[in-house]
């Protein structure tokens, strides 16, 4: 493979990583705890958007309180989740496979 071949697989995969990760700051992947109660919504970046919070799942009580906080916080780190997983699985599929160190 001579250079201009690995110059111009290099700006291929340097355009496909742009185009997914455009394609991942689009993206809604929502988190949930609660049974629904509380969700919680990020892109493919793993970047917070928003919560929801159904009115169920709010009282005033301490206890309830404390719950709610643990429910937004088991619903953020879901979310995170999916977000870092589907970041991984587009890159990996940009890139073909190959695996460039501190991409994911």
């Amino acid at each position: 493979m001579n250079i201009m071949q690995i110059m111009k697989q290099a700006q291929n995969v340097q355009a496909k990583l742009k185009a997914t990760q455009e394609e991942l700051a689009k993206m809604e992947i929502v988190g949930e705890a609660g049974g629904g109660a509380v969700k919680i919504t990020c892109d493919g970046q793993g970047k917070f958007k928003s919560i929801k919070i159904t009115s169920d799942a709010v009282n005033v009580d301490d206890e309830s309180l404390e719950m709610l906080e643990d429910l937004i916080s088991s619903a953020m780190n879901q979310a995170n989740d999916k977000a870092s997983k589907e970041m991984e699985a587009k890159m990996k599929q940009a890139t073909g496979g190959l695996n460039i160190p501190g991409l994911f």
